[in-house]
């Protein structure tokens, strides 16, 4: 197949959403499928390139900085760059990431051109205003604004996914007009080979000063308020006082939130117990997955959570929040704790819990190798061909001079 991938959100740039439509067009290129992925450009310039990415093409399009996140650059009107990529690839199916400048341009001649469109969703509107506090006052009603624009987005697509159930619950929940098409759970998986319940080297302890004598909580993600890591700081410095063992705090990532939470920190005076690695390389993050010893989520917006799906896959236990999707992986007394939002003095216990008794971590981690084996790529490769030949077949018959 010819598959063509639009991600408002790609790699270099370090999130969920990058990640997964990364991990997608590589698996989908193993497979000895025609991959291109369109994505902002990377350059300080902004200019549009065409690089490789190991197995594929990237059609980088011009770009100017999105202000909201670190390192997060935007399309600025690509609809001709969209075109001609589409019109000299001729995809067989188009697989949307997101409804932002590229998604847009992507469905419009996708549409035209009767190619069919498969698209996920994989962010929720807190996931934007958390970031915005001016905008505070009227989040209610920009939420409902988002996710009415959303759904009218998803209605256009031959077939919807969302990473899970849960995901796809709280979109039909309290709604009667779900779009008319296909609404599939389709986990965005991790690539189970590469994260492993195995010991770290000493140099990603030296690199990044990280005591090897200490208990590590870790959290891997992004840097940005959405995340509520300021929750997690104020929960690891009530187990400061709590526990007898020594425990260290390790918060992998960059963002917009980063010199706030450091000052946090400093403000606290746990400055010495706590690691910001700043933004860090894909083989670095599997190394600091395995450096911890205890993962914690403290983001009450996440649709499914790779960063979570990782740490598991590398056998620890988990701390999150019972918002979001997130409790189709942490299970409560099976492989960790749920705690409710932004309840510091509930995640400080939980950690206690598991920091305390060291049989109870072994137990949990293997239950979170358990819960991760459910969750390979190469499952969410076989769903996706699946899906994607189901929509080819529906459409093929009317495609006989799409690109005229």
């Amino acid at each position: 197949m010819k598959i063509l991938i639009a991600a408002d959100l790609h790699w270099p740039t370090i999130n969920g959403v990058a990640t997964f439509s990364r991990n997608l067009a590589k698996g989908l290129a193993d497979r000895g499928h025609e991959v291109i992925v369109i994505a902002p450009s990377q350059r300080r310039s902004g200019r549009g390139e065409e690089e490789m990415d190991g197995n594929h093409v990237i059609k980088r399009t011009m770009s100017v900085p999105f202000p909201l996140y670190q390192n997060f650059r935007i399309s600025v009107a690509p609809q001709r760059e969209v075109k001609k990529i589409i019109e000299e690839f001729e995809p067989d199916v188009v697989h949307i990431q997101m409804l932002l400048g590229i998604g847009q341009a992507t469905m419009r001649y996708a549409q035209r051109y009767n190619i069919p469109v498969v698209t996920t969703n994989h962010a929720i509107p807190d996931n934007l205003l958390d970031n915005i506090r001016m905008l505070a006052p009227v989040s209610k009603q920009l939420s409902y604004l988002i996710t009415e624009y959303g759904a009218r987005f998803h209605k256009k697509a031959d077939y919807i996914t969302m990473p899970t159930q849960a995901a796809i619950d709280m979109l039909a929940s309290g709604r009667t007009d779900l779009p008319d098409v296909p609404i599939k759970p389709v986990s965005n998986g991790i690539d189970l080979s590469r994260f492993q319940a195995t010991k770290p080297g000493d140099a990603i302890y030296k690199k990044f000063h990280i005591p090897k004598d200490h208990l590590i909580i870790s959290y891997v993600g992004r840097l940005d308020s959405e995340k509520h890591i300021h929750v997690l700081i104020d929960a690891f410095n009530t187990l400061l006082s709590k526990t007898d063992k020594p425990v260290h705090l390790l918060i992998v990532g960059g963002g917009t939130d980063a010199e706030r939470l450091e000052n946090h920190a400093y403000e606290l005076g746990i400055h010495d117990h706590v690691t910001f690695t700043g933004r860090v390389t894909d083989d670095e993050i599997v190394e600091l997955h395995k450096v911890g010893d205890v993962f914690a989520m403290p983001s009450p917006a996440e649709l499914q959570c790779i960063a979570a799906l990782e740490a598991m896959s590398s056998g620890k236990p988990v701390v999150a929040v019972n918002a979001g999707a997130v409790y189709e992986l942490c299970q409560t007394d099976r492989n960790g704790f749920l705690c409710d939002k932004d309840d510091d003095g509930q995640i400080a216990n939980a950690l206690q819990k598991l920091v305390d008794d060291d049989e109870l971590r072994k137990k949990f981690g293997k239950e979170s190798l358990a819960i991760a084996k459910t969750h390979d790529i190469n499952h969410t490769l076989d769903q996706f061909e699946e899906i994607y030949e189901k929509v080819i077949s529906t459409k093929t018959h009317l495609l006989p001079q799409r690109l005229l």
